[in-house]
C-alpha cells in the first residue's frame, strides 16, 4: 500500500501537468478575455471616458453625474471626491511621505463579485506613499489587502492618482476615487491569473 501511495503522490504532479498542458490558454486569450470584460462593466455601467486634454480643461477633475472617467496609465479613473478647496487638504509634496487609512472594496469584473472589502472592519488599511521627484511609491503597513495577499506592495493602479488628489480628515470631504484596473497595474494574483478589477477608494491622512 505504501508503495502504491508514493507512485500516486510521484504520478499526481505529472497528471496535472499533462491536463494543464491539454487546458492552456494562451496569454493573448486570457487579454482578450480580460478587455471583453472591461468592455461589458463599462458599457453596462454606462462609464464615458474622456480624454486627458478634456481632464485637464475641467481642471483635473471627472464630472460624476455623467459617470465620467480618465484613462491614465491604462487606468481608468473616476475622481468622485478630491478636496483640493477644502481648507488644510494637502497633497503629497515632491520629496514628502504621507500615512494614509485607506477604505477599499475590490470587485471582480470577470466573476462579478466581490473578492475582497475593509468597510465591515473597525480599523482601516494603513498605507505610506512617497513622492520621488514625481514618481509615487506605497507599502502597506497593515490592513485587510496585506493580510489577503501576504505582501505590503500597493497596486500601481492605487498610485495613478496620487499626483492629482489632495488629502483631509474631515469627513465629508474625503478623498474617494472609482478605478478600474487592469492586471498590468493591480495585484500579484490578478498580474498572475489575468483579470480586472473595479475599486472604490477613499482616503485620509492618518494623523
Amino acid at each position: 500500500m505504501m508503495n502504491n501511495r508514493w507512485l500516486l503522490l510521484l504520478l499526481l504532479p505529472l497528471s496535472l501537468i499533462l491536463v494543464s498542458c491539454e487546458d492552456e490558454v494562451s496569454y493573448s486569450d486570457m487579454k482578450d478575455k480580460e478587455q471583453a470584460a472591461i468592455d461589458r462593466f463599462m458599457a453596462l455601467d454606462g462609464v464615458v471616458v474622456i480624454s486627458p486634454a478634456q481632464f485637464i480643461l475641467q481642471n483635473y477633475t471627472t464630472n460624476v453625474d455623467n459617470n465620467e472617467y480618465v484613462l491614465i496609465d491604462d487606468v481608468y479613473v473616476q475622481f468622485v471626491r478630491n478636496p483640493y478647496d477644502v481648507p488644510g487638504a494637502k497633497k503629497i509634496e515632491q520629496g514628502e511621505s504621507m500615512t494614509l487609512l485607506v477604505s477599499y472594496t475590490e470587485y471582480s469584473m470577470m466573476e462579478g463579485s466581490i473578492m475582497s472589502t475593509n468597510e465591515q472592519e473597525s480599523d482601516l488599511d494603513e498605507m505610506t506613499v512617497t513622492n520621488d521627484s514625481g514618481s509615487f511609491s506605497a507599502s502597506f503597513l497593515s490592513g485587510v489587502m496585506m493580510d489577503n495577499y501576504g505582501t505590503s506592495a500597493v497596486p500601481s493602479g492605487w498610485l495613478v492618482v496620487m499626483p492629482y488628489l489632495h488629502f483631509t480628515r474631515s469627513q465629508a470631504n474625503l478623498a474617494e476615487v472609482n478605478l478600474i484596473v487592469p492586471h498590468t497595474a493591480g495585484t500579484s494574483l490578478a498580474a498572475t491569473y489575468v483579470y480586472p478589477c473595479f475599486y472604490n477608494i477613499t482616503f485620509q491622512p492618518a494623523r
